[in-house]
């Protein structure tokens, strides 16, 4: 999952949680707003009737000493006031019901009493608990829809923000390590980024690629010095050993040695111009200026190997949907590539086996696929089939260096086609080779 991804998951649900909490507590806590703001509006007609009575005096509202009572006509609100005992004390602000009219009704109540001309009185002002709870409903849904508006502008918040941090790891990503030409590398260009983290990963990775290169350059030149150098000794020796066959005092064991140190140095020397072979590719030593017919081609190459197939009773079959031309290509390097595969082909294959090869034109690419019902691959052995001098447990026996298929990843690289394989074992390998529609002439 990607590092955005996981951060607009983490994002939604902190904010699902938050909501969730809120939903829970969202009826008390609307429930003790309402109760201060009650309270609150109660202590204010408290202060307001006490200055009334100090102002005007206790006769307005209470005389000859009865007492004063006042409701509102739906009996939501009331207003009493009645002299009590002199040591009676009240301060309080409760839920009590009360009777009225035959009705008992739930009221907030407002309980003070206070000293006038050395009388003592007690005053309560209440207000319905139903009317205070009829508020609490569309208050609750105006907090709701407010702290919906709130997560989801926060959420398009972090995911807007979210793209704008991380934009820079994008770009290192795109540029720095999927865009770049493995092992071929590009001087240094820093990504602009605020984020000390990101210009730290961006020069970390400049300077990891630097020696991932230096590497890989010695390890060419390496291997091309080698392959050059070691091609003259054994040519000398080669010379040498076929000069000594022509002297006459030499006995026949001595010539089965010598056959045997012959044979020796042309596999040494098969490595050796393989090795070459695969130096010179990833230096781009070769020029890709051909135009060649794909059909022209792949006949040159069963004419090339009829031999073999017969000698093996392997079927051969060559279906192409059209014909296809290749160009920008090096004619030599790609009769390299199908040549090994085909030869792969049938040198796992079974006894009257079958090779078939089939090309098709997808979207923007033109397929080869090389079938054959070979010995096949074990699927653990599959990602290690292209690297050098890897063998593979099916081919021990065979006469092989492990360089064929790495030449066939060289080669494939050159020309920017992407290699597929496919293999079951005791049932064959299917090896796709799919080719850019830059390669192929419309």
């Amino acid at each position: 999952m990607k590092l955005k991804t996981k951060l607009t998951l983490f994002n939604a649900i902190s904010k699902l949680v938050i909501v969730t909490l809120f939903v829970l507590l969202l009826p008390s806590i609307i429930e003790n707003i309402n109760r201060n703001y009650t309270d609150s509006r109660l202590i204010k007609q408290k202060d307001k009737l006490l200055q009334i009575v100090k102002d005007r005096g206790i006769k307005t509202y209470i005389e000859d000493g009865q007492s004063y009572g006042s409701y509102l006509p739906l009996k939501e609100e009331y207003i009493s006031l009645d002299e009590v005992e002199p040591d009676y004390y009240a301060d309080t602000i409760q839920n009590e019901p009360r009777l009225v009219e035959r009705d008992t009704i739930g009221y907030r109540i407002l309980s003070h009493t206070f000293t006038v001309d050395n009388k003592n009185y007690l005053l309560e002002i209440g207000k319905s608990t139903e009317t205070i709870d009829d508020t609490t409903g569309p208050l609750q849904n105006i907090a709701f829809l407010i702290l919906l508006g709130m997560i989801l502008l926060t959420i398009i918040a972090d995911q807007v923000y979210s793209n704008y941090i991380l934009a820079p790891l994008s770009r290192i990503i795109r540029t720095k390590l999927v865009g770049a030409k493995f092992p071929s590398f590009t001087s240094y260009t820093q990504v602009k980024t605020s984020t000390s983290d990101f210009q730290h990963l961006d020069l970390s990775i400049h300077k990891m690629i630097g020696t991932i290169e230096n590497a890989f350059q010695k390890e060419r030149e390496f291997i091309s010095n080698a392959s050059h150098e070691l091609m003259t000794p054994i040519s000398i020796l080669q010379s040498k050993i076929e000069n000594m066959f022509e002297q006459e005092d030499i006995g026949d064991e001595m010539k089965v040695r010598m056959l045997e140190m012959q044979k020796i140095l042309n596999r040494l020397k098969s490595i050796t111009k393989t090795l070459l072979l695969i130096s010179q590719i990833e230096n781009e030593q070769f020029l890709k200026e051909d135009e060649i017919s794909l059909t022209y081609m792949l006949q040159d190459l069963y004419e090339e190997i009829s031999i073999r197939l017969q000698e093996k009773n392997i079927g051969y079959a060559l279906a192409l949907s059209q014909e296809v031309t290749l160009n920008n290509v090096n004619k030599f390097l790609l009769f390299n590539l199908l040549f090994n595969l085909v030869n792969n082909a049938i040198k796992y294959n079974k006894p009257d086996g079958t090779i078939i090869i089939t090309g098709e034109r997808v979207k923007n690419y033109y397929t080869i696929n090389i079938n054959d019902t070979g010995i096949g691959i074990a699927a653990d052995e599959l990602p290690y089939i292209f690297n050098r001098f890897k063998k593979i447990k099916q081919s021990l026996k065979q006469d092989s260096f492990g360089l064929g298929l790495p030449i066939v990843k060289s080669i494939a690289a050159f020309h920017d086609i992407e290699i597929q394989v496919r293999s079951e074992q005791s049932v064959g390998s299917t090896f796709t080779l799919i080719i850019p529609a830059k390669l192929v002439k419309q």
